[in-house]
């Protein structure tokens, strides 16, 4: 109830956008980025303008959150992965996650942008911890938010019989990092 997810699959794109912000302006921003991003791979900018595309977007769901009151502190988390050439790039905004799978070890390659994600990464809290912290819906980093946002870019070598998963925390917060490993494995 009240999902406010979007994605894009245009491979050798693939977008998650999880949105937040009151009545339905979390759907508005989510759907914004995956409008973008599907602007960009029709251009064929990508995968060199990833950064550059979630700042459009970030652009884009600001102006849109200053020009109208009821839409007011709406953003979204993105998570944007592009495979090419042997390498994936990815642009990461948030608390959505990729994760690797390689050789049956589960790898999550984003850090999640939240402030109990920082706690764990500072070893102030465990993961098992921060799976039921009561903040741990606290969002430090979001596309949409501010006039700007600092994006991460990482890249990656792809091997023949790696599996990614792009997700939002619609997914985490239900399943274990555990039960995404087995489902995973039943695709390598």
């Amino acid at each position: 109830e009240g999902n406010e997810d979007s994605y894009l699959e245009r491979p050798p794109l693939f977008v998650v956008a999880d949105g937040m912000g009151g009545a339905e302006a979390g759907e508005v921003a989510s759907q914004t980025v995956v409008e973008v991003f599907s602007d960009a791979a029709s251009a064929g900018s990508l995968p060199d303008a990833l950064e550059e595309t979630v700042q459009t977007a970030n652009a884009r769901i600001h102006a849109m959150a200053v020009e109208d009151g009821s839409k007011a502190g709406m953003g979204c988390t993105t998570t944007a992965a592009y495979a090419a050439g042997g390498r994936l790039t990815t642009a990461h905004v948030g608390d959505s996650r990729l994760y690797r799978l390689r050789d049956g070890s589960l790898e999550q390659l984003t850090d999640d942008h939240s402030l109990v994600g920082g706690l764990v990464r500072l070893g102030q809290l465990t993961p098992e911890e921060a799976e039921n912290h009561p903040q741990r819906s606290v969002i430090l980093r979001a596309v949409g938010v501010e006039e700007t946002v600092e994006v991460d870019i990482l890249h990656h070598d792809l091997e023949p019989d790696d599996v990614y998963l792009a997700c939002s925390d619609g997914l985490t917060g239900m399943v274990r990092d555990v039960v995404i490993a087995e489902t995973l494995g039943m695709f390598s």
